[in-house]
């Protein structure tokens, strides 16, 4: 960032958010719905990681993974949603230069972050489906953590190139900015220099985290595919796809606005956006809990069962993760016979 631009962004010390919408009509009962929708992704994603840490039955990877999925939802949801809601009902809606490029940092941060954990979960039903018996080897817990910590990382750094790609222009023209936050592109709209070289680096780090992960993701449901077709019991194959649903609708969810939001050009961008933005920021972190809890018997024979454990951290040894390698191992016996 040049000298030049440090001083022009030191003088523009605040923006205007234009919001979700201008009409008083309209706020009020946006504010309700939201402000339950809020509350809703906190007590489903909190109860999520709570249940995972005192139920013996889910003390496996993908429920490791899971409990980091969910502390990220609700960490990006967290960063926008309490500032649109604030929004939705006064008259004043600056942001400091400071608070915006901060905003757009976690939210890039934990963005990024929840691309690598659909990734890894991707991959952790593969090795369980595909791999059975090499299954305690290859997702130990050592390989857990190194992934995970990996991710956090990556995106640390993912994040911080961004955030200066996005606010490291010189700011001299007007300070409304089209949206309800900081997102890359209606701040992009505001800089006075050229943003062709940060438009093409933030594409790139794009590429790298949501189109990597999503390879990632292709390749392992291929191989999923291909060894549950070779089974030769229905009722195999039924049950190993089912495994499977979802996490395919949360990588749906978090994909599909994704890659309609960052893969058009940015003179494509209109107010869909933001209809875009609300349903990866505020519906999607709020429909994961319920993806999780309502279609997955684990986590619903925990929530039956009720145990009264005490609160564990971190993840148990390969003995505790046996329920989850029963079932891949019962299934690839089924599918040899």
């Amino acid at each position: 960032m040049s000298e030049n631009s440090l001083t022009r962004n030191q003088s523009q010390t605040e923006f205007i958010l234009l919001g979700i919408t201008d009409s008083p009509h309209a706020q009020t009962p946006l504010f309700v719905l939201f402000l339950l929708t809020y509350i809703v992704t906190l007590m489903g994603n909190v109860g999520i990681i709570s249940l995972v840490r005192v139920s013996p039955s889910l003390h496996t990877p993908m429920y490791f993974f899971l409990t980091h999925f969910a502390f990220t939802d609700i960490c990006y949801s967290t960063v926008i949603s309490p500032r649109m809601l604030a929004d939705l009902l006064s008259e004043d809606k600056t942001i400091s230069f400071t608070a915006c490029m901060m905003q757009f940092f976690t939210f890039a941060f934990f963005a990024a972050i929840e691309c690598h954990l659909l990734a890894m979960m991707a991959y952790d039903r593969h090795v369980a489906i595909c791999q059975p018996l090499l299954y305690v080897t290859i997702i130990s817990s050592h390989v857990c953590w190194q992934l995970v910590a990996s991710s956090y990382l990556f995106a640390f750094l993912c994040a911080i190139i961004c955030t200066w790609c996005v606010f490291g222009g010189s700011f001299c023209g007007p300070n409304h900015i089209d949206h309800f936050f900081c997102d890359e592109f209606p701040v992009l709209q505001l800089v006075c220099s050229d943003t062709h070289s940060s438009e093409m680096i933030f594409f790139a780090l794009f590429t790298i985290n949501v189109v990597g992960a999503s390879v990632v993701i292709l390749l392992s449901y291929i191989s999923i595919i291909r060894t549950v077709l070779r089974m030769c019991s229905a009722q195999s194959r039924a049950r190993a796809f089912h495994t499977c649903g979802s996490h395919l609708m949360a990588v749906s969810l978090f994909f599909g606005p994704g890659f309609f939001m960052y893969l058009q050009p940015s003179s494509s961008h209109r107010s869909l956006d933001k209809v875009a933005s609300i349903f990866y920021i505020v519906v999607t972190p709020m429909l994961n809990p319920f993806i999780y809890s309502l279609r997955n018997k684990e986590v619903k024979g925990a929530l039956i069962k009720g145990y009264n454990q005490p609160w564990i951290l971190g993840i148990p040894d390969s003995e505790s993760r046996g329920v989850d390698l029963e079932s891949a191992l019962e299934l690839s016996a089924r599918g040899s016979r």
